[in-house]
């Protein structure tokens, strides 16, 4: 019997299932929302609603890693949610009206709105995110060769809506104002939400994404429907989120018990203790070849979270050194989000091709070397940066080639290290762990915003200045970039030289 099969349907579009192309827009359209805000996010605290501190830069770093942090880890939960309750169907739905009303609670100028939003966002984001993509997954048969190419298509659309998005919402943000580009995004996930139910009513998706359980589904708590309870308390959590992110009020003015930490840092520093833990146990339980290639999987998603601490200073320091310290020509600051995914885009087929060229001869890198590159890539990006203040005007602008080129060389980075490294989870760990370690992967990301927290509030320049930037800027950003580049060449460098070793705890796992 074969190992692998193609099944094909007269209904299908262009060799997929037909849902396919319905998820490719509605994902499309939801990360057309998602880095639309996101764009905007940074600039708007700093401009909006923290002018007044002197602090601002620090409050607006506590905040949006504390915002990242929680929107990547709220798909541990909602997948869970997913899986044992609601179905796929019922959790996008609900994931993308709660983020829709985010965006557009967000384009009302409001201290206590701004937080309610944000929280509305994080929840909706856990409901949303693991379920549409693993959607796309049940699509296919097992086995189905169509698949690998399937998923191409569909991260096309993320990345897609990841370059098309900052340039329209920022657009409209300096053109007619903030809350203009807030609701475009806002628009953009209810348009993501119209494709998806046109494929409901057009039942391409067939049976899938149903509920898993309809007992399990329509079982009372407190005499109610657990279908309509889930929804109820995803909307009662958002103040307590919301009372979470503000925290930055007291560790700002120096009244809080926790010191320099946020609540938010607190969990997660509980977090991890409790998974180092639970992780010495699984390896005290496993066998010697378990342990080994749990102990590269642990070490993968170290190295990963890594890089995308250093990736993600994309919206938030990279922005304010856009917009106080490179003279931008075409682009405004919060443009230059969509660098990253028209690199992405741009590359992602010749890198293909390439690790198929080298794979043909047999010279394409094991994990551990991609991994390995993938830093020093991402390290040498933020050195181009770190060399820019030698080329500044007298007002302290340096040439907007040197952030061309640091996302260029970044993007490279991270088409070494992303597409290849939730498969290698996958393959390192024991079957009866796997759910699990893919829990760490995603959680993996929303460590690496604390890594961004913690160097956002090391980069914050104190002023109420709204003109803020010049020579003293520069020296801050291109000093703390120095570092970063040193930081990540370092960490690159350790996974290079100890290549071969990584490749024996790995064994036949590529």
């Amino acid at each position: 019997m074969a190992d692998t099969v193609e099944t094909n349907n007269p209904k299908d579009l262009f060799g997929h299932p037909r849902g396919l192309f319905y998820l490719f827009f509605a994902e499309l359209w939801e990360r057309f929302s998602f880095y639309g805000m996101r764009a905007l996010l940074t600039l708007y605290m700093v401009e909006v609603i923290f002018e007044a501190l002197v602090e601002r830069d620090f409050a607006t770093a506590v905040v949006y890693s504390s915002y990242g942090s929680l929107v990547y880890a709220s798909t541990v939960i909602g997948g869970r949610i997913s899986d044992k309750i609601l179905g796929m169907r019922s959790s996008i739905f609900l994931g993308g009206i709660l983020m829709a009303l985010g965006h557009f609670v967000l384009a009302i100028e409001n201290n206590v709105a701004f937080f309610l939003a944000l929280s509305f966002i994080i929840v909706g984001n856990g409901f949303f995110k693991p379920n549409i993509s693993t959607f796309v997954g049940s699509l296919y048969p097992d086995g189905d060769t169509r698949k690998d190419s399937g998923f191409t298509i569909f991260y096309m659309g993320i990345n897609i809506g990841g370059f098309v998005a900052p340039l329209l919402c920022a657009w409209l943000a300096t053109a007619y104002g903030y809350h203009y580009g807030f609701g475009l995004a806002g628009i953009g996930m209810l348009t993501g939400l119209i494709f998806f139910w046109s494929g409901i009513k057009k039942n391409v998706f067939g049976d899938k994404g149903m509920p898993p359980n309809p007992e399990v589904y329509e079982k009372k708590i407190l005499g109610i429907p657990q279908k309509t309870f889930v929804p109820i308390i995803a909307f009662l959590s958002a103040p307590l989120i919301a009372y979470m992110l503000s925290s930055y009020k007291s560790i700002a003015n120096g009244e809080s018990f926790l010191g320099d930490e946020t609540v938010v840092g607190l969990l997660f520093k509980i977090i991890l203790v409790a998974v180092v833990a639970y992780m010495a146990y699984i390896m005290f339980k496993a066998t010697l070849d378990e342990r080994k290639k749990l102990f590269m999987a642990v070490l993968i998603t170290f190295f990963m979270t890594l890089f995308w601490g250093f990736h993600e200073l994309s919206g938030s320091v990279i922005t304010l050194f856009a917009s106080r310290n490179v003279d931008l020509s075409l682009i405004n600051a919060g443009q230059t989000n969509a660098l990253n995914s028209m690199f992405i885009i741009i590359l992602a087929i010749p890198i293909s091709l390439l690790w198929g060229y080298l794979s043909k001869r047999g010279l394409n890198p094991r994990t551990p070397y991609k991994f390995g590159l993938g830093l020093v890539l991402a390290g040498v990006s933020f050195y181009v940066l770190a060399l820019s203040g030698g080329s500044a005007n007298e007002n302290g602008m340096v040439p907007m080639i040197y952030l061309l080129a640091m996302y260029f060389i970044i993007s490279v980075g991270e088409l070494f290290m992303s597409p290849v490294g939730l498969s290698k989870i996958t393959d390192l760990s024991p079957k009866r762990i796997v759910a699990f370690m893919m829990g760490i992967w995603f959680l993996s990301s929303a460590f690496a915003f604390q890594i961004v927290g913690f160097i956002g509030k090391k980069l914050a320049i104190e002023s109420t200045d709204a003109n803020i930037g010049g020579f003293d800027t520069l020296s801050v950003y291109t000093d703390g970039f120095s570092l970063i580049a040193q930081y990540s060449i370092g960490a690159g460098l350790v996974v290079l030289v100890f290549g071969p070793l990584m490749k024996k705890l790995m064994g036949n796992v590529h």
